[in-house]
């Protein structure tokens, strides 16, 4: 399922601005962008990605400002010092001139100040990491339930629409042996030119019509996959994978029928599930 999620936050003097974005896919498919040498971070948001979400091609995106970190760090060499006031000292004595050392002074010497910059606290920033993705996260699953609300309202007028349907099939299904036994006797009258008919023989073909364009298991099955569908609907847990394998089996069913349909009524009926349940196929493609 689609959804978007942001998050703000500030760690070790840092400014951290987080979005979350996921579309449609069959698997989880995580990708968090991370400025380089923040990429430590990585699998800790990932792991955080995984125990929400189970389907979809995520999308994490982090900006880092750094400009007002204090993480420069200035050290005194203090032997490189010493070894400065020591000399000048010694220049001042021998040639009589004014000791005039100051820090400052010292302090421009070469290599007396040694600049580096501080390594940032991994810890505090994965940590800060983290919880601006799960606030990021909470703020698209709730976007994700929205619109998991309306397509459970629109997947679930499908299935009603597919019973009704289903309903056509199971009650028109015994009419066409009706008319192909009178096909048939009529038939069989114009062969025999009005001569006596075999009932029996006629009762025997008609009974082997019907079981060869009996719907009824398959009608069975269909309204029992459609309970199924239902109850992992309002489980409320991930049913993505549960849902296509039981459209499938809505198709399998469908199919079935269509194949012993020798009715153009029932063949445009037919027309009309399968494109209810390829409705519904589509809509599965967007269920965690």
């Amino acid at each position: 399922m689609t959804g978007y999620g942001g998050a703000n936050t500030s760690a070790d003097s840092l400014e951290i601005a987080l979005e979350l974005k996921s579309v449609n896919n069959r698997y989880l498919d995580v990708s968090v962008r991370l400025p380089r040498s923040f990429i430590f971070a990585e699998e800790s948001m990932k792991a955080e990605v995984q125990n929400v979400l189970s389907r979809g091609k995520v999308d994490v995106f982090v900006g880092i400002d750094s400009s007002k970190a204090q993480n420069m760090v200035i050290t005194v060499n203090e032997p490189m010092a010493e070894g400065y006031v020591s000399a000048i000292r010694l220049i001042a004595e021998k040639f009589g001139l004014q000791d005039d050392i100051s820090p400052t002074s010292i302090a421009r010497m070469p290599d007396v100040l040694n600049t580096e910059r501080r390594e940032a606290d991994r810890e505090v920033i994965s940590l800060a990491l983290c919880e601006a993705l799960r606030e990021a996260l909470g703020e698209l699953d709730a976007m994700r339930t929205r619109e998991g609300e309306k397509m459970a309202a629109d997947i679930e007028g499908r299935l009603v629409e597919i019973e009704r349907l289903t309903g056509i099939v199971e009650e028109r299904s015994p009419e066409t042996v009706k008319e192909y036994r009178k096909r048939l006797e009529t038939r069989i009258k114009d062969v025999l030119e009005d001569r006596n008919i075999d009932e029996s023989r006629l009762i025997t073909e008609a009974a082997i019509f019907a079981d060869k364009v009996s719907v009824s298991e398959e009608t069975v099955r269909l309204r029992s996959h459609i309970s199924q569908f239902r109850g992992i609907l309002s489980e409320g847990s991930p049913a993505g994978r549960k849902l296509d394998f039981l459209v499938q089996e809505f198709n399998r069913e469908a199919n079935t029928i269509g194949s012993k349909c020798n009715d153009a009524d029932l063949s445009a009926v037919v027309v009309d599930l399968k494109a209810e349940i390829e409705k519904i196929r589509e809509q599965i493609q967007n269920i965690e």
